[in-house]
């Protein structure tokens, strides 16, 4: 089981260092799932050095695919390996609705951070328009297709995939356990690796979307936030 915080564009270098501190305590002796926090890139140094001596990993929000270049405003997944981050989320539907983020260009991304030795928590998921179209599982086909082009056999181990209903982000909406479990049961089908739910994960309806048999974690927003929330969620994630 693995829980993942994306913190967004939260939390700078010293509300990290209290925020990582605090979580360090909360979670002390914690065991049974993977805990993952996701700060943004000006305090993922500070994280990384609060947490270095915890079983919590670092992880970026973002990844350019280049190794170095003329980039302005990215940076390279071999920056965030040298820097000691762990892996980085890529592809988020925030990325991809605001940003651009092509099923193209997310593929580069994932392929370049793949290559450089980070773990990847890739993002697939269907718009509000796209689901009542009845289009839900050809949006998942055709953006879990494209992760399959850039991943071999030796670096599968270091990737999961995330499902976000881009319905659900920020929205206070979240999948109903059995939406979300046929969506992974499909992705699962089609790429044999972790599949995290994300899209309004919070205390209240953690336990019962981690229970759902192919959900194997969460990827967690808003509700990452707060240390008592996410540590909740982390707990609830062990007795699902």
């Amino acid at each position: 089981m693995l829980i993942a915080g994306n913190w967004k564009m939260y939390k700078g270098p010293a509300e990290t260092r209290e925020f990582c501190a605090l979580l360090r305590a909360r979670l002390d002796g914690f065991e049974g799932a993977d805990v993952i926090v996701c700060p943004p890139f000006v305090s993922l140094h500070d994280a990384l050095g609060i947490l270095a001596v915890t079983e919590i990993g670092v992880f970026a929000q973002n990844s350019h695919w280049a190794k170095e270049g003329p980039y302005t405003g990215e940076v390279s997944p071999r920056m965030l390996k040298e820097m000691g981050v762990g892996g980085t989320v890529v592809a988020h539907s925030e990325r991809r609705q605001l940003f651009g983020e092509s099923d193209e260009s997310a593929a580069l991304r994932i392929e370049g951070s793949l290559d450089a030795g980070l773990h990847v928590i890739a993002c697939v998921g269907e718009t509000q328009g796209e689901r009542e179209a009845g289009e839900t599982e050809m949006v998942i086909r055709r953006q879990v297709e494209a992760i399959k082009t850039v991943v071999e056999n030796d670096n599968l181990e270091r990737l999961a995939i995330a499902y976000e209903p881009v319905w659900a982000i920020g929205t206070g909406h979240t999948a109903t356990p059995d939406q979300a479990e046929q969506a992974h049961e499909l992705i699962k089908r089609l790429l044999d690796v972790p599949v995290l739910y994300g899209g309004s994960v919070k205390p209240e309806n953690a336990a019962e979307l981690l229970s759902q048999p192919n959900v194997d974690g969460a990827l967690v927003g808003g509700a990452s936030l707060e240390v008592e929330s996410f540590a909740a969620i982390c707990e609830a994630s062990v007795r699902s």
